[in-house]
């Protein structure tokens, strides 16, 4: 698991004068020290506005609205936070949509960014295993066949015949396309956040253009 170079502690607010923060560190901030959190349906309540429109008109209406997620007997977290709820609230599907905001939120919380193996090596490995006083064993199971390969006759296995040790395979060149795959979503949906943001402004934050590597699985990202 790849970790986010920042902890929530390292981002404070600009008062004077706006303070420059990446989209990534702006989502860390708004999950680890505001404690923000999604509500998708928020906004269709307050303002009677139709499903799927565009997350700038969301930013607009809670601008407007003047409205902000219930603390729920804390501190009202900062304004700008609520906008980065919101912004998450109105993830296009282009992007990822829902399933992507829930995960981004996910990880600003946690404090990292995808699991994506810069070296990737292929394994098998047991599917279970046992841990007895001597040791951990791969776990055994009789064989009944699978519709593929079929058991061995019942006239030829002995007592203890007829066993096996189901395996697994890691770090496939699926799982790896799976990974990569999923790291560019992410990315993708940060960069839409990030120009959402530059563009609508936020009261004491200034959003720069500094973004995760692209492809960190290569030399020099």
């Amino acid at each position: 698991m790849m970790m986010a170079p920042l902890s929530a502690g390292a981002v404070r607010p600009g008062r004077a004068v706006k303070r420059s923060v990446s989209i990534w560190e702006l989502l860390v901030w708004a999950f680890q020290r505001e404690k923000i959190s999604i509500e998708f349906d928020e906004l269709s309540r307050l303002a009677g506005e139709r499903p799927g429109v565009g997350m700038e008109y969301t930013l607009m209406q809670r601008h407007n609205l003047g409205c902000s997620v219930d603390g729920g007997g804390r501190s009202e977290p900062h304004p700008d936070a609520d906008l980065v709820s919101s912004a998450l609230a109105a993830l296009p599907e282009a992007v990822g949509g829902r399933r992507m905001a829930v995960w981004i939120a996910s990880l600003a919380q946690s404090g990292q960014w995808p699991e994506v193996d810069c070296q990737p090596h292929a394994k098998c490995e047991p599917a279970a295993v046992r841990r007895c006083k001597h040791g951990v064993y791969a776990e055994r199971t009789f064989w009944a066949g699978d519709g593929n390969m079929h058991r061995w006759p019942q006239s030829q296995l002995g007592k203890n015949d007829g066993y096996v040790c189901l395996v697994r395979y890691t770090g496939t060149a699926r799982d790896v396309a799976s990974q990569r795959r999923a790291w560019l979503e992410w990315r993708g949906a940060l960069l839409e956040l990030r120009s959402t943001f530059q563009i609508r402004g936020l009261t004491a934050f200034e959003v720069n253009d500094d973004l995760p590597p692209l492809a960190p699985w290569r030399e020099g990202g």
